[in-house]
């Protein structure tokens, strides 16, 4: 009998090597930080994980392993991490992470962090009337409280947003005739937060309507807008006319009023945002998320296609900023479509990804993700040193504390180590 133990023990020892599983898989490395040995390169049989659907998405956590036990308190945990190094020095010796305000299951979008302020805008896209009023978090109250807010003229269902000389850049992404007795369009619209005052940039290519303008970004060194334009405002009734353009991506410049098409290969451009010198632009791709296009069917909702593209691309920008060129795929997200899409201060990408928060270095490599218990569409920096992350979707709004950081600031000059902790160090 002692034999047949031994003989057990040992071939179990052989297929363990063979298989090339790792043991543990997933185990606790901080305080509901769990970390994915090997980014569990090899899973027992069997394994499976069900596909998200736009009701249910699914994270890793979720993936049932060898009779049906689940990845030791990895669904349960705030914090992935899958690259030890660089993800428990982002997170830090106690990450916190805090849920803030409870709002309605509408998308919650285009948070801008206005520092003059500490004010913290955002939308809510819920249907008609819901798209009006947007929402401000103050942060100079402790706790800080939420409210509604409403401009000079309405900017109707901003979906992308950001700072920039003084004012905030809104993409609103709906329009019809009857917006507080005027009619809006789909346009880029800036916000004066010290008179209220909104001013239409941009609301149409050649006299075609745009199709959602989805998110936005400023060039560090032109100061040019580029903008997403996929065709999820039709689909979701933001909107009262079909789309008249293909997707695409823009690139709008001030000075001259001029707008040019920077790329139309993307099947739904979402998210955007520049490496911090301009050099590189990200774009990503949910065309996993998307409905036909046929206004005799009016508005067809969306629904999610595991098998269409959730892609963050890169591209090159040129050296003088006008175009970009050679695309290539750098991350497939792990669960849902990567929505929101910014990059910190030291080139480290952070992408919503459905029920959670993806950090990536600019090679594409997964370094951690943040979950969270609601579908994240955008997050946005806050606090004087921009360590504050706050994340907002359908049904919440979360801080993050002392995790990344992004904006304009000076290099700290600091060890490549604190580097690796997104530049928390250095004036903003």
């Amino acid at each position: 009998m002692a034999w047949l133990q031994f003989l057990s023990l040992v071939l179990s020892g052989l297929t363990h090597a063979q298989t090339g599983v790792t043991s543990p898989i997933a185990e606790a490395c901080g305080p509901s930080v769990v970390c994915i040995n090997r980014y569990a390169n090899v899973l027992s049989y069997h394994f499976f994980r069900n596909v998200s659907t736009m009701d249910d998405v699914s994270t890793f956590g979720d993936t049932t392993v060898a009779n049906g036990t689940l990845l030791k308190g990895a669904s349960s945990a705030n914090f992935l991490v899958y690259d030890k190094e660089r993800g428990l020095e982002i997170l830090g010796a106690e990450p916190s992470y805090k849920f803030m305000f409870a709002v309605s299951e509408a998308v919650h979008e285009a948070p801008v962090y206005v520092a003059s302020q500490n004010k913290l805008y955002l939308s809510q896209l819920a249907p008609p009337p819901g798209y009006l009023p947007q929402l401000v978090v103050d942060l100079n109250e402790d706790p800080p409280t939420l409210s509604e807010y409403l401009s000079d003229p309405p900017v109707y269902a901003p979906n992308g947003g950001t700072f920039h000389d003084g004012k905030i850049i809104w993409g609103a992404s709906g329009g019809n005739r009857s917006i507080g007795g005027s009619e809006q369009r789909i346009s880029l619209r800036t916000l004066d937060p010290e008179t209220n005052k909104s001013v239409t940039l941009l609301n149409n290519y050649f006299g075609f309507y745009f199709n959602t303008i989805d998110d936005l970004a400023v060039h560090p060194k032109t100061g040019d807008i580029w903008f997403t334009d996929p065709q999820y405002s039709w689909f979701n009734a933001l909107t009262d006319t079909p789309p008249q353009l293909p997707s695409a991506s823009y690139r709008y410049n001030a000075s001259s009023g001029a707008v040019f098409v920077v790329d139309d290969s993307i099947g739904q451009p979402n998210g955007i945002a520049f490496s911090p010198e301009g050099s590189v632009v990200y774009i990503t791709d949910t065309a996993a998320v998307s409905a036909p296009v046929d206004p005799q069917y009016g508005h067809p909702g969306s629904l999610f296609n595991a098998t269409q593209r959730r892609t963050v691309y890169a591209f090159d920008v040129s050296e003088d900023g006008t175009s970009a060129y050679n695309k290539r795929p750098i991350y497939m997200a792990s669960g849902f479509v990567p929505d929101g899409l910014k990059v910190a201060a030291n080139g480290y990408i952070v992408a919503g990804v459905g029920r959670g928060v993806d950090v990536l270095d600019p090679s594409g490599q997964l370094l951690l993700t943040i979950q969270t218990n609601y579908t994240v569409q955008n997050f946005a920096w806050t606090g004087p040193e921009l360590k504050t992350l706050w994340l907002m979707g359908n049904g919440g709004i979360r801080a993050k504390v002392n995790l990344l950081k992004t904006g304009k600031c000076e290099t700290p000059k600091i060890s490549s180590k604190t580097i690796l902790a997104l530049g928390r160090e250095g004036t903003c």
